[in-house]
């Protein structure tokens, strides 16, 4: 069964990035912090053995800023849409054009996401149609298919706390059987940190450049490595 996990990143900018992160950051240090996010979160995913590698960037003259970081066996594209709806739907339209039969679509600010997570995200699609990372904040932070469902991604209120409950009741209303993973988060605002603090403090191996960066800014206290 031909799988492929697209990692969906934006090259970070001072001002742009993470702003909700600002304070405790400051627009800089905010960037930094999500460029470590994103190399952490680009491991994690090349520990999956079941599928292909896809990193989806954007604006799409990142390319080169891309191909010095994207871990080896990770193919590039760029996204294309003017949305977030569109750029997901395009990104999951143009890998299954390709002759892939399990696509998965994740984020790249959730570095302490279990690998049995994006495991499951790929099982799950043995028996439903649709699996779907259920966020903390009331988005996801993946969602797999097995045949383009686009209008999944239409009229949707993308960065509200709406973003599940609309994806589940158009799923609901195309009869699609939905295989939901267990709850985790983004590193959005500042309370995020505080969870990631715990990860960190529980798994001494997780994420080590986020470790790193927040050890070094003095944002967060982190045990000793």
């Amino acid at each position: 069964m031909k799988a492929a996990l697209i990692v969906v990143a934006k090259k970070p900018e001072p001002g742009l990035t993470k702003t909700r992160l600002c304070p405790p950051f400051t627009p800089e240090e905010a960037a930094q912090f999500y460029s470590c996010l994103m190399l952490d979160t680009l491991a994690l995913a090349a520990r999956l053995d079941c599928a292909d590698h896809i990193l989806a960037y954007t604006p799409a003259g990142a390319k080169s800023y891309f191909e010095t970081l994207a871990p080896d066996g990770f193919r590039l594209v760029a996204q294309q849409g003017k949305d977030l709806g569109e750029r997901l739907a395009n990104a999951l339209a143009h890998h299954f054009e390709l002759g892939y039969q399990r696509v998965v679509i994740m984020n790249s600010d959730g570095p302490t996401l279990p690998l049995i997570y994006l495991n499951q995200a790929f099982a799950g699609l043995d028996h439903d149609d649709i699996t779907l990372g259920m966020g903390h904040d009331g988005g996801y932070y993946l969602i797999g298919m097995k045949r383009l469902q686009a209008s999944l991604f239409r009229g949707i209120s993308w960065s509200t706390g709406r973003v599940i409950a609309q994806t589940l009741e158009a799923c609901r209303s195309l009869e699609l059987k939905v295989h939901k993973l267990p709850e985790w988060y983004d590193v959005d605002v500042a309370a995020d940190l505080d969870r990631l603090r715990c990860d960190l403090a529980q798994d001494q191996a997780a994420a080590p450049r986020t470790r790193a960066f927040l050890q070094s800014s003095n944002k967060i206290r982190l045990p000793a490595d």
